[in-house]
């Protein structure tokens, strides 16, 4: 592995444990054994690191957030909506807990992270009106639009609420348990619009999903 994916890779651990704040670019090289101007050659700061990293988020939400074309939306696609989802939130889990302070240090990525917002409310849209024509959802009560905002609200800030709301004092470890409950959140809106014949399918991703908070 080249030494620039290799910082990369140590950079997503280290601020997935550790929160992007708590860590420096000496953090990153020691990790790696390497000197600090290594890390220097192939970015030229923190920053940079950050930027990258959101752009492989941004990409894999982007493809999985999809409707397929020429043929209608299956259940099955939605337990992979689901999956995705749980996967580009815990494989990026940093980016959620700190996007406050990210994304007001950097202009630039503020404004790439406020269009990758707006297509990703545009997808959901999408998704949810083809639930909705597919007989999974029932299209007369089904607004696709606040889904797709209410959708986006809770995968963005479910992270921050487990930090702050959830966890105690002396725990700082977000488990995929935990996030996996902010997938079946996101999901559970949606039980007073399912169809007959969609319920009990529904009912087994929701079980899937569950998992206790506590207190």
């Amino acid at each position: 592995m080249k030494t620039r994916e290799r910082i990369l890779q140590a950079s997503l651990q280290l601020f997935n444990e550790q929160g992007e704040r708590a860590v420096t670019t000496n953090h990153i090289a020691a990790h790696l054994g390497i000197s600090p101007g290594n890390l220097y050659y192939h970015f030229r700061n923190k920053q940079q690191i950050v930027t990258e990293l959101f752009g492989r988020y941004e990409a894999q939400v982007d493809d999985y957030l999809r409707v397929p074309e020429g043929r209608a939306l299956s259940l099955e696609d939605k337990a992979h909506y689901l999956e995705s989802i749980f996967r580009g939130l815990w494989d990026y889990r940093f980016f959620l807990r700190d996007q406050e302070h990210l994304l007001s240090a950097d202009p630039d990525l503020a404004e790439r992270y406020r269009q990758f917002s707006r297509r990703c409310v545009n997808s959901g849209r999408a998704i949810y009106q083809g639930l909705a024509e597919a007989g999974i959802l029932d299209a007369e009560r089904t607004d696709p639009e606040v889904l797709a905002i209410n959708s986006w609200l809770l995968m963005t800030s479910w992270i921050s609420f487990v930090y702050t709301s959830v966890l105690d004092a002396d725990q700082s470890e977000l488990t995929p348990a935990l996030l996996r409950r902010g997938v079946y959140q996101v999901l559970a809106q949606e039980l007073g619009l399912l169809t007959e014949q969609a319920r009990p399918a529904v009912q087994a991703m929701l079980a899937e999903y569950y998992a206790p908070l506590g207190h």
